[in-house]
């Protein structure tokens, strides 16, 4: 089967004729399906820079990304923010559009509490617990355990609700989905929830009924919604032509089913000098999370 190849090809790097397209993921099939008409699509477009033939690669974690872009395996990667500058930060990846998902760009970490919790700052968490997502979350856990850390909060992880932090610290634990974050804010199990602004407006997520009783009492700065990334040594003809290709991909009515398929994408956007600034200091919080939590 082509999606069992193209995950166990040999190490040796991919000629220079094929474009490979990369993917974190714990479900390769699904992932092969969304990722392969807009493959697809770019390539039938890139033949001026020699690109005739496109491949799908996937990775099971992000340590096994950053293997395939250091060795040159993989040239193109559509990952969220947290995880991409994992990517710059750790195998050199070049971050090259911003990329549009449901019409939305970008989004923001929202902090929630009861309302007579007494939490009205993120200080107000210390000794106090917190719901995050999971570990690979970006506006449920790199962005709010970062801000923590950044107000001088250590982290420490709960081995359950019951569990009590350290009073200089805040416990954190991991609800696995949105609605179980509100829930166990709702019922008292955690002090206080992170999630995005767009989940927090999604009544499947945060029911009205649970709404009513929180209160919001920190948000982030915005941040993208997700981005494509390239390894930094492609070459630079390629890189470009790619991007003009994606660019110009929402005005095409040819790609639309493409685009859609491929995580409900609306547009790929440039990158401007104040959404890099706002990476960098989302690569330099990651990188402290990293280090100081896991």
């Amino acid at each position: 089967m082509v999606l069992a190849l193209a995950i166990t090809a040999s190490p040796a790097a991919e000629p220079r004729k094929v474009l490979v397209l990369g993917r974190i993921s714990d479900d390769p099939t699904a992932h092969y399906e969304q990722l392969r008409p807009l493959l697809d699509y770019v390539v039938s477009r890139m033949g001026d820079v020699g690109i005739t033939e496109g491949r799908v690669l996937m990775a099971r974690d992000v340590q096994q990304m950053q293997s395939y872009l250091r060795r040159g395996r993989v040239d193109w990667v559509t990952e969220t923010a947290s995880g991409a500058m994992r990517l710059e930060a750790r195998a050199g990846a070049r971050a090259l559009l911003l990329t549009e998902r449901h019409g939305v760009s970008r989004y923001h970490t929202v902090y929630f509490a009861r309302r007579e919790s007494g939490i009205g700052a993120l200080e107000d968490l210390r000794g106090r617990s917190i719901g995050f997502q999971n570990r690979q979350s970006t506006s449920a856990y790199f962005v709010p355990a970062a801000e923590l850390l950044a107000q001088g909060l250590p982290l420490e992880i709960l081995l359950s609700p019951r569990d009590a932090p350290e009073p200089g610290s805040v416990g954190y634990l991991f609800g696995r989905s949105e609605f179980n974050i509100a829930s166990w804010v709702h019922k008292g199990l955690v002090d206080a929830g992170a999630m995005s602004n767009l989940d927090w407006d999604s009544p499947r997520q945060v029911p009205p009924a649970f709404k009513r009783d929180f209160v919001i009492f920190h948000e982030s700065a915005p941040f993208p919604r997700a981005l494509e990334m390239v390894r930094g040594d492609l070459e630079p003809r390629v890189a470009e032509r790619l991007r003009e290709v994606l660019i110009e991909a929402r005005d095409d009515p040819a790609a639309a089913d493409a685009l859609r398929q491929f995580f409900r994408t609306t547009a790929f956007l440039p990158i401007d000098a104040d959404t890099r600034a706002g990476l960098d200091g989302l690569r330099d919080g990651v990188a402290r999370v990293v280090a100081d939590v896991e």
